[in-house]
């Protein structure tokens, strides 16, 4: 295996290496020179922007103000480059009206804005970076480092901006350094499709997009060999979409790590390695529809997911026109109350236009600075929630609220928040699934009678398998029990994070714990805060004792970087088929080499 050659640093970035410009900018070098070692990067280049997530105390969690409280000991000279912020978890100018019951939440909120804006972050407090008229002047088709995964995809895809999926730490690094590691997303090469969609019916509504976009995710195969995501080439849409369907789009395909998508006529496919070919025709879309229909009375309706943009105010307030809603919880059987949420700017907008005026007056609450995904909820009254964007629907319904959650187009949002149509009373039936649905992937532990190749058991039994680590990593040797999955774990809502246990029910691994473990799976994927996470198991000692990557990730490395978590990656053969969930293996660093090898097997391999 070749060794890898670190990039050659130039003045600057050795003074920030060694610290001469604060342990801030410092842990940004380490973090960025681990990151270029994983990739292979010849060299650091230059960003123009850069976007950060991690902010609200849901979604960050302690994790993230324990980093937090760390940076600010010593922040140096804070961010290099412009650096905006995403979404906060709640609008301090209306925190009683959003009924927030977590104890100090208002609290850790302002600790984690103020120490974002110590470090000179803008804190705009938006996920939709790219609608603000100062981020404009960044998307020039340079490099740029932006974390949010709804972000990172709508930037990469329609703008004139070419990011790797960073996650929040890892775009934070870039950001107090100026600098990013080149390769990836930035290179045209790793932006060629690696995935076809054929479109078959008719989409209009922004949330038939959003739909569309949940639904690739889901269709996540273990033969699929994607390091940066599935890339799909989507054909059968409109050429002239609008700002709010791409939006729609976009979001919701990264909620399972796609970072870019082209959207093409059937005659101008772009050159790519495609992996697969699915079709989503009217069945398709029907069949989701009636999965995600509310079939119980629901609490709230929430809109604006990402942060709904002034197009999207504008269309709210046509249907709120002259109807009346409530902000307020409700007793049973009553209408339930609308929240809609939006940005600064886009509600400055709305300020201007009388749009606000005609939202508020229909006695819905309108919010700025926070999104749906990332409030915690007072589930005494919040059982169900209604939303028109699939993105909110992942998250809300995961381990971050855990609240079941429906999804209807937005007129239907807006009736049900009215009155004028009731959730129906019936299970919705299911549709036959078509072909193109994905086959079950397979978790090691959950199908005893999946058999590895003997030969590749036989190799690995009798002597290790080299791979690669992070150059900031001194040397170890970790001997504990694997836990192997074939399928790439969404760690922010779908690992608890007290207990390190996979709480996704669509998961081959849900129910298992990754605590103590060495972990094995391709790489993280779904929302950039997923470091913080980690980083919050570190704490509470309940994370993997090690982890190994098959894919490159931003995710999972600069959590392991920054608190010395035994990271390997890039095994000379394929360490998910070689190892199985239970069998005790030994992961050891000497220098630059790192070795994996079976100590014992578990028992459903013998």
């Amino acid at each position: 295996m070749t060794l890898y050659s670190p990039p050659q640093l130039n003045a600057e970035q050795r003074a920030m290496l060694a610290g001469e410009q604060g342990r801030a900018r410092q842990m940004g070098m380490r973090l960025l020179m681990d990151l270029a070692a994983m990739a292979n990067a010849e060299r650091l280049t230059p960003i123009s922007s850069a976007h950060l997530s991690g902010v609200s105390p849901l979604t960050g969690g302690l994790g993230l103000r324990l980093f937090l409280a760390r940076l600010a000991e010593d922040p140096g000279r804070g961010v290099a480059v412009p650096t905006t912020l995403n979404a906060a978890g709640c609008d301090e100018a209306q925190f009683p009206a959003m009924r927030i019951v977590v104890p100090d939440f208002q609290a850790h909120h302002r600790e984690i804005i103020d120490s974002y804006a110590a470090l000179g972050v803008s804190t705009i407090q938006s996920c939709v970076p790219y609608e603000w008229d100062e981020v404009q002047p960044t998307l020039n088709g340079g490099p740029a480092a932006w974390a949010e995964s709804n972000a990172i995809c709508f930037a990469n895809s329609y703008c004139d901006l070419r990011t790797n999926r960073e996650s929040g730490l890892s775009a934070l690094a870039c950001a107090l350094t100026g600098y990013t590691p080149d390769y990836g997303l930035l290179e045209d090469e790793a932006r060629r499709p690696n995935l076809l969609v054929s479109v078959m019916v008719s989409l209009t509504d922004p949330t038939d997009f959003s739909v569309l976009g949940d639904w690739i995710g889901k269709q996540r195969r273990p033969g699929w060999r994607m390091p940066y995501g599935p890339i799909p080439a989507i054909t059968g849409l409109p050429a002239d979409l609008s700002h709010e369907q791409r939006k729609a789009l976009s979001a919701a395909a990264a909620n399972y790590g796609c970072a870019l998508l082209h959207i093409v006529t059937p005659d101008q496919l772009i050159d790519g390695e495609y992996q697969d070919h699915l079709s989503f025709g009217p069945a398709e879309l029907e069949q989701r529809y009636q999965e995600l229909q509310p079939i119980a009375p629901v609490s709230l309706v929430v809109l604006g997911c990402p942060q709904a943009s002034a197009g999207e105010l504008r269309e709210i307030a046509r249907h709120l026109r002259g109807r009346r809603v409530t902000a307020d919880p409700v007793p049973p059987g009553s209408p339930p109350p609308l929240w809609v949420f939006t940005s600064a700017t886009a509600k400055a907008i709305a300020e201007k236009t009388g749009l606000a005026d005609i939202i508020r007056a229909s006695g819905a609450l309108l919010l700025e600075n926070t999104c749906p995904e990332v409030v915690p909820y007072d589930q005494s009254w919040v059982t169900r929630i209604l939303t028109n964007s699939m993105k909110a629907e992942h998250y809300i319904k995961s381990g971050l609220n855990g609240v079941p959650t429906s999804v209807m187009r937005l007129a239907d949002c807006i009736a049900i928040a009215t009155g004028e149509l009731l959730p129906t009373e019936q299970e919705p039936t299911t549709p036959p699934k078509s072909e193109s649905a994905a086959p079950p992937s397979k978790n090691r532990a959950a199908h005893p009678d999946d058999k590895r190749i003997s030969a590749d058991v036989a190799k690995a039994a009798a002597g290790p398998v080299t791979g690669q680590g992070l150059p900031s990593q001194s040397d170890y040797t970790i001997v504990g029990e694997a836990f192997v999955t074939d399928t790439p774990i969404t760690f922010l809502g779908y690992v608890n994070r007290e207990t390190g246990v996979i709480e996704e029910p669509d998961h081959p691994a849900n129910g298992q714990s990754l605590a103590g473990k060495i972990a094995i799976f391709p790489r993280g994927t779904g929302s950039s805060v997923a470091p913080y996470v980690l980083l919050e198991l570190f704490y509470r000692g309940t994370a993997p004792i090690a982890i190994i990557n098959t894919e490159i990730d931003q995710q999972m490395a600069p959590a392991c970087s920054l608190e010395g978590i035994p990271y390997a990656h890039s095994f000379e053969a394929d360490v998910i088929q070689l190892v199985a969930t239970g069998d005790t293996v030994a992961l050891e660093k000497r220098g630059d080499h790192i070795q994996l090898k079976i100590i014992k097997q578990s028992a459903q391999d013998v």
